[in-house]
């Protein structure tokens, strides 16, 4: 008689499917099972026993348990990403580079925070019981890293403001939030807005503080603040709600800290009636794939998000093997991309 399936064997509240249930369904050992689901079948299995474990590993749906395995390895197969509001579209790039490079090897799990939040330490040390092979940081700050006290192989990402005796792969971001403040300022503007991210990152405030500094420089003035977090329908409701002021002040361009952000400015100037660019400039920071065909067109800092995920995946993978990475930031870095939301013509 053949064991029950995995789907009978849930709803009967039998246990769950092991090697030795996969063994007895195929009618081979658990060590050939072994070798099957762990690709070490050459000069070992025949082809009509790798079959028949193949074909009860999906009769029963049996799942490698990796448990054991990272008890002998001392760590699993999992690397894990740290980020604060890893819901950002801007993200998605970062972590196609990532599985671009490690995917083949290691499974990403994500660590999710609340929006506008950053990681919380001790969140992340939970994590850990999962005995991780690596973990990539993004945007900390010294006082995360410093309570976290990791041991596993760590790669940063997006370190503005942050010294740290790691590798690091980072933005320019600085250089591109002087382009704009360039950009808007040899278009005229002379009263600008900044829709800043609450999220409470070093690269926020790096981005806000570099632009207000070359905007001042440039006799334009930054006349209004205010934060949003990461979201489109989030920073319309704010934009609406201030606007009413900010155009008094005699504010022409809008400086946002995020692309998601600006979509959302865009959204509710169409809303209002207000043209863009000819009453207000809008402008955003990370050149993400919609803001290329958004109406009108979006200017923006083009981050080049998937290279940073794969250059910081193979730092990692250099310093699991063992290698001796140098810890000297790698710096990406940072172009403005003129489109129609500031230059009418465009």
């Amino acid at each position: 008689m053949q064991p029950p399936s995995s789907a009978t064997a849930r709803k009967n509240g039998n246990r769950r499917v092991t090697a030795a249930t996969v063994a007895a369904r195929a009618g081979v050992s658990a060590a050939t099972v072994s070798l099957v689901t762990n690709g070490k079948t050459a000069g070992r299995v025949s082809e009509e026993n790798i079959a028949k474990v193949e074909q009860a590993v999906r009769e029963l749906g049996y799942v490698v348990d990796g448990l054991g395995s990272s008890l002998a390895k001392g760590h699993s197969n999992i690397v894990i990403l740290v980020a604060p509001d890893v819901s950002n579209p801007f993200y998605a790039k970062v972590i196609a580079g990532l599985r671009e490079v490690i995917g083949q090897k290691y499974a990403l799990l994500l660590s999710v925070t609340d929006a506008g939040q950053t990681p919380n330490s001790e969140d992340v040390r939970r994590l850990l019981a999962l005995r991780p092979a690596g973990l990539l940081i993004d945007a900390p700050s010294a006082r995360f890293l410093a309570e976290l006290q990791a041991t596993e192989p760590m790669v940063l990402l997006d370190t503005a403001g942050i010294s740290e005796d790691l590798p690091s792969v980072n933005f320019d971001v600085a250089s591109g939030a002087r382009l704009l403040a360039q950009h808007l300022a040899g278009q005229g503007h002379r009263n600008v807005a900044y829709l800043d991210s609450s999220t409470a990152t070093e690269t926020f405030r790096l981005r806000r503080a570099a632009f207000c500094a070359e905007a001042a420089a440039l006799g334009c003035d930054v006349v209004a603040e205010t934060q949003t977090t990461i979201d489109v329908g989030a920073a319309a409701l704010t934009f609406a709600q201030a606007w009413p002021q900010w155009s008094a002040a005699g504010v022409t361009a809008i400086v946002c800290a995020t692309d998601t952000q600006a979509y959302g400015v865009l959204q509710e100037a169409r809303v209002v009636g207000l043209p863009v660019p000819q009453s207000l400039a809008v402008t955003g920071f990370d050149d993400l794939p919609y803001s290329q065909t958004s109406s009108p067109g979006l200017t923006t800092v083009h981050l080049p998000a998937m290279e940073m995920g794969r250059l910081a995946g193979k730092a990692l993978l250099q310093v699991i093997g063992g290698e001796n990475v140098v810890a000297t930031p790698v710096v990406l870095e940072a172009t403005l991309v003129v489109r129609g939301s500031t230059v009418a013509t465009i």
